[in-house]
């Protein structure tokens, strides 16, 4: 079982985490935080976005606060959701468009979706027939990284400051975009020092931990997430806590938000210390970096286009290639594939992905889950097996 090395509740240990706490409160708190609450009182407005390949510094350059919705982080009843998209969608897009037809997002001013797979398409359809925002806009997202491709989704995304522009009545300009790209950029740097630190041999923070500050991230200003993320980083610094297990484990696979399913692994001894996500790695993996005389706009769509590859993405080799090196890099023992139920590209590529772990002696555990599943009995029975089987291998 994996374990902190000082003992777990102890004073240092508290005094260790004391943003770590703050953040937890804030998600606790969503979609009613005080940082959105403090947002809408100024009068500002605020857009959700459905997909990482959506540049959110277009969004941040137009004076708005763009949030991630990311549905219930906990198993919750979907019958609103189910009503609308029939069953075999998978349950993160039934748990978002709940979510909406409840009304938890009813402040939102816009919704900015991407073409990356039917599920979300179809939860972007419905949003904007049955929800309805001022603003909608869905960015067509292409399959390949050629030059066509390039060429593409920069037309698209000239396409949606376009759109924003006339909906806000103002001309985001160049300037404005060199400074939310800088501030985002800013938010990766942090969060790539953050995940150094679990490189270590004994990590001062665990997997769930972890998800607690991602998944906060997507839910505040930069401004606001940079300065609590960079306390976080010198009390780890400074900190006595470490954490150790049975097994290094990386997560790969679908949508994840959950932190209470990470720490169901970590408490069979599982201890996570990297991902593949579209809501950890794949989100803030890549830099921005503007090419000598290239406008802000085709630096965003390069950036956005090329980073961390999702499973929709062709040929797969660019998205395998950088799990080997990551789990390389971290010293993982074994992969968890979470594959939230009906997540097609996901379920597809897996069988591929498998079998490039295995010419690196990485072993894969797929698991098959609802979105919001905070981990079974049967979950733990396989996870178990599945580090009994990484220790004998030792």
């Amino acid at each position: 079982m994996y374990k902190s090395l000082i003992q777990p509740g102890s004073q240092l240990e508290k005094a260790a985490l004391v943003t770590l706490e703050a953040l937890r409160k804030i998600n606790q708190t969503f979609p009613n935080t005080p940082e959105i609450q403090e947002w809408l009182s100024q009068g500002k407005k605020i857009f959700g976005w459905l997909c990482t390949y959506v540049p959110e510094e277009i969004l941040h350059a137009g004076g708005i606060l763009p949030i991630r919705i990311t549905g219930y982080d906990r198993e919750a009843e979907l019958d609103d959701g189910n009503a609308y998209l029939y069953n075999n969608n998978c349950s993160f897009s039934r748990s978002c468009l709940q979510m909406g037809l409840t009304n938890d997002y009813q402040f939102l001013d816009g919704v900015v979706g991407g073409s990356t797979c039917d599920g979300a398409r179809r939860l972007f359809d419905l949003w904007r027939e049955y929800i309805g925002t001022p603003f909608h806009h869905v960015i067509t997202v292409p399959r390949k990284y050629t030059d066509s491709a390039h060429r593409l989704y920069l037309a698209e995304i000239e396409l949606f400051k376009s759109h924003l522009e006339e909906y806000l009545g103002l001309k985001i300009t160049d300037e404005a975009l060199k400074d939310s790209i800088e501030l985002y950029n800013q938010t990766r740097s942090l969060l790539r020092e953050l995940y150094e630190l679990r490189k270590r041999p004994n990590p001062p923070i665990s997997g769930a931990q972890v998800m607690q500050v991602i998944d906060a991230c997507f839910r505040m200003p930069k401004e606001i997430f940079n300065s609590y993320l960079k306390k976080l980083l010198q009390e780890l610094k400074s900190s006595k806590v470490s954490y150790q297990g049975r097994a290094r484990l990386m997560l790969s696979g679908s949508v994840l938000a959950n932190p209470d399913f990470v720490a169901a692994i970590e408490q069979q001894g599982g201890l996570i210390v990297a991902d593949e996500l579209c809501t950890s790695t794949r989100y803030w993996g890549d830099m921005v970096e503007r090419r000598n005389g290239e406008s802000p706009v085709s630096a965003l769509a390069r950036r956005y286009l090329s980073n961390y590859p999702c499973a929709r993405m062709f040929p797969s080799e660019e998205r395998f290639r950088r799990i080997v090196k990551t789990a390389q890099d971290c010293k993982v023992e074994g992969v968890i594939s979470e594959i939230i139920r009906y997540c097609v590209p996901y379920a597809h590529d897996l069988p591929l992905l498998t079998k490039r772990l295995a010419d690196v002696n990485i072993p894969v555990l797929s698991i098959d889950l609802e979105y919001g599943s905070s981990g079974s009995g049967q979950i733990a029975t396989r996870v178990q097996a599945f580090l009994e089987m990484i220790e004998a291998r030792k």
